[in-house]
C-alpha cells in the first residue's frame, strides 16, 4: 500500500491498524459465516493418510474372518470433509447379501443425543429452565420416592421420600435416579415389569406418554442428583418435548431437526419404500460368533427385531427408538461440531452446545458426563486417543460415535449386533482413526 503523504512512523501505524482490522474481520467471518457442508474430501488434503486409513479395513476384515461380526459401516469426517466412508462385509451372510453404505440401522441410544438437542431447542426459546422440576410439566413425577427395601420373592418394596424433586438437568445427565426397564438391574426390571413400564424399543404398539406417566409413580434407585444411573431419563425428556411443544416427538424431530439438517433417512418407523434397506440385526451364538437374530427374541421381555417396520407405529422412544444411516447421523454430528449451525441454519447457539459438552456430573462417574453426552476432560484424556473436549455415546446394538472439536473430527462406527462379546473393536477403531491423522 502506497501512503505518500504520511510520515514514515505514521505509515507503520496505519499498516498495523489495517492488519489488526483485517484479522478482526476474518475472525468475525469465521464465527458468523456459514459452516461447511459435509462433503466428500481427499484424505491427504484433510491431514489424513489414505494408506494408514486402510488399517480400518484390515481391522474390520479380521473380525469378519473370525466370524465375530458379519460386517460394519465406518465414517470419518474432518473439517466437514468425509475422508473415510465404507461398508465392509455382509448385511445378511446367510443370503450372501453385501452390506451397503446407505443401510438403515437401529441407532438405539444414539437417539438420546437428538432428544437432548430437542430439549435445548425449547430451553433456548424460554419454555423452561434446566433446573425446573420435571413435575412442573409432567405432574406424575410430583413428590418422588426412593426405593428402600425390595422383596425378590413377590416384587414388593418399601420407599422413602426423596429429598428433592427431579430436575430437567438431572434427566439430561442421568442423575435423576430413574433406572432402565428390561435392560436395567434385576430389581428395577422386576418393578418396572410389574407396573407395565417398558424400555421403549422393539415394541409393536403403545404410547410414550402412557409409559412415562406410569414411570412417574415408581421408586427411584437413589436420591436425585446423588449418583449416576443410566435409565429412562431421555424417554422422560422425549415426553417433555411433546408436552411443551404440543407436537408428537416424531413431528417435532422432523420439523425442528431432520428437515433443517437435510436428514432424509432418519425415522421412528420406516416408510414402505425404504424398508428393504433396514440392516439385519445380529446376535452372538454360544461360541460368540455372529448369527442372524431371530424375528422375536427375549431381552427380559419380548423384543421384535424389525420393529422399525410397523405400519402406524405409535411409540416414539426419545431414548432409543430411531433408525438412521451413517451419513444422515453424520449431518447431525457435524451440526454439533459447528457449534449448532449447519447449511446456514442455526439450530442451537454455540453457548448451548458448549454447556452440553461440559462436565455436569463432577466426580459422580469416572467418565464425565454432560447434557446428553459422555465427555473427555483434561483429566480423563490420558486414557484415550480422543482429544480433551471430545463428546460421544453409542447404541445398544454396538454402534458408537464421537465428536472431537480440537481435531474437527466426527466419526461413527456402525454394527447391528446384540448381545455382542467383542466390543473392543470400537476402541480399536478409534485408534485406527487417530493413527492415520497427520
Amino acid at each position: 500500500m502506497n501512503l505518500p503523504f504520511q510520515p514514515k512512523h505514521m505509515r507503520k501505524q496505519v499498516l498495523l491498524f489495517l492488519c489488526f482490522a483485517l484479522l478482526a474481520i476474518l475472525r468475525l467471518t469465521a464465527q458468523t459465516g456459514t459452516p461447511s457442508l459435509l462433503t466428500v474430501g481427499v484424505p491427504e488434503k484433510n491431514h489424513f493418510s489414505a494408506e494408514r486409513l486402510q488399517r480400518i479395513d484390515k481391522l474390520v476384515r479380521e473380525y469378519i474372518d473370525s466370524n465375530w461380526i458379519t460386517g460394519a459401516i465406518a465414517l470419518v469426517a474432518k473439517d466437514g470433509h468425509i475422508v473415510y466412508h465404507k461398508a465392509i462385509g455382509y448385511d445378511d451372510k446367510e443370503k450372501n447379501r453385501v452390506l451397503q453404505k446407505d443401510a438403515i440401522w437401529r441407532i438405539a441410544s444414539q437417539t438420546k443425543a437428538i432428544t437432548s438437542v430437542g430439549v435445548m431447542l425449547l430451553y433456548e426459546e424460554g419454555r423452561f429452565l434446566l433446573d425446573d422440576p420435571i413435575s412442573k410439566y409432567i405432574p406424575e413425577f410430583k413428590k418422588p420416592v426412593v426405593l428402600n427395601t425390595f422383596n425378590k420373592a413377590d416384587t414388593s418394596y418399601t420407599t422413602l421420600p426423596a429429598k428433592k424433586e427431579i430436575s430437567i438437568r438431572e434427566l439430561l445427565t442421568h442423575t435423576s435416579g430413574i433406572g432402565y426397564a428390561q435392560i436395567g438391574s434385576e430389581t428395577m426390571n422386576a418393578i418396572y415389569a410389574k407396573a407395565g413400564v417398558v424400555g421403549g424399543i422393539g415394541l409393536k404398539g403403545g404410547k410414550l406418554g402412557d409409559n412415562i406417566k406410569k414411570l412417574g409413580s415408581l421408586p427411584l434407585v437413589h436420591q436425585p442428583g446423588e449418583k449416576w444411573t443410566y435409565g429412562l431419563n431421555t424417554d422422560v425428556l422425549g415426553y417433555l418435548i411433546e408436552v411443551v411443544s404440543g407436537m408428537s416427538l416424531d413431528e417435532f424431530f422432523r420439523k425442528r431437526i431432520f428437515e433443517p439438517l437435510g436428514m432424509k433417512d432418519t425415522y421412528f418407523y420406516l416408510p414402505k419404500e425404504k424398508q428393504s434397506r433396514l440392516a439385519m440385526l445380529h446376535s452372538d451364538d454360544q461360541q460368540k460368533k455372529a448369527v442372524n437374530t431371530a424375528e422375536i427374541i427375549q431381552v427380559n421381555g419380548e423384543f421384535y427385531r424389525d420393529y422399525p417396520i410397523l405400519a402406524g407405529g405409535s411409540f416414539y422412544s426419545g431414548g432409543g427408538g430411531l433408525v438412521s444411516t451413517a451419513y444422515d447421523y453424520a449431518l447431525f454430528l457435524q451440526m454439533l461440531l459447528n457449534k449448532g449451525s449447519y447449511n446456514g441454519k442455526q439450530l442451537l447457539s454455540r453457548h448451548s452446545v458448549d454447556m452440553m459438552t461440559m462436565n455436569q456430573t463432577g466426580d459422580l462417574r469416572q467418565a464425565r458426563f454432560g447434557l446428553g453426552f459422555e465427555i473427555v476432560t483434561e483429566t480423563t484424556a490420558a486414557k484415550t486417543v480422543l482429544s480433551p473436549g471430545t463428546f460421544s455415546w453409542g447404541g445398544m446394538f454396538a454402534s458408537s460415535y464421537w465428536i472431537d472439536p480440537k481435531e474437527k473430527i466426527v466419526a461413527q462406527f456402525v454394527l447391528q449386533q446384540y448381545p455382542f462379546s467383542h466390543g473392543e473393536i470400537a476402541e480399536k477403531f478409534k485408534v485406527a482413526v487417530y493413527q492415520a491423522l497427520q
